[in-house]
């Protein structure tokens, strides 16, 4: 707790937000969607590689999290409620995707250009040079792109969100066990495809 920020105490501590959001006071349901915007449309953007998936993604989850809040029984599982339903919502904007492209997440939905976090940072991963920071943070990028989709989520979940195992669980509905080994055999591809990188192009990193 000691390096939460103000944001993430106020997402801890929305109990009486989510009690008036159940109760149909718009004013704190959006309250809600500010405290919980961000962190959800980076959760779809590491997920989907995409800004404009993210963006349909996130979107998305709040339509259904507005339809639904009513429906959540124990205000203390908000955040895993919270995160099954992006979950959801990313499977069915890539399913919706594939239909209408007809090729696969892997093969087209990463693009460099767009708008993300420093990945790079996330992964405690320092290069000194800016391009080369940004070369680095792409492979990342592509390397959470080539996990499958269930590693994938566990490692966003765990790594980028820091998520409890509990709370991973919840939101998958799996057991906690299942959770780590997911995260295990993730983690395991991502050090080995990222070790290779980093080899093959002589990049220096802290």
């Amino acid at each position: 707790m000691a390096n939460d920020t103000l944001l993430d105490i106020a997402m801890n501590h929305a109990d009486r937000l989510i009690l008036k959001a159940q109760s149909g006071d718009d004013g704190a349901f959006n309250r809600l969607v500010s405290l919980w915007y961000k962190r959800m449309y980076n959760y779809s953007f590491k997920y989907a590689g995409s800004h404009d998936l993210a963006m349909d993604i996130t979107q998305n989850t709040f339509i259904a999290v507005h339809q639904k809040i009513g429906q959540l029984r124990d205000v203390a599982s908000f955040k895993s409620w919270l995160y099954r339903i992006a979950i959801n919502c990313s499977h069915e904007e890539i399913r919706k995707q594939k239909r209408t492209s007809g090729v696969s997440l892997n093969d087209t939905i990463y693009h460099k250009d767009d708008e993300h976090l420093d990945i790079a940072d996330d992964l405690r991963y320092q290069p000194d040079a800016g391009l080369q920071r940004q070369e680095l943070a792409d492979q990342i990028m592509l390397a959470l792109q080539s996990l499958s989709e269930e590693q994938r989520i566990v490692v966003i979940m765990k790594e980028y969100e820091a998520l409890k195992f509990r709370e991973i669980a919840e939101a998958l509905e799996i057991s906690e066990n299942t959770a780590k080994s997911r995260l295990y055999y993730g983690l395991k591809h991502l050090r080995s495809k990222l070790a290779k990188v980093i080899y093959e192009n002589k990049m220096e990193v802290l």
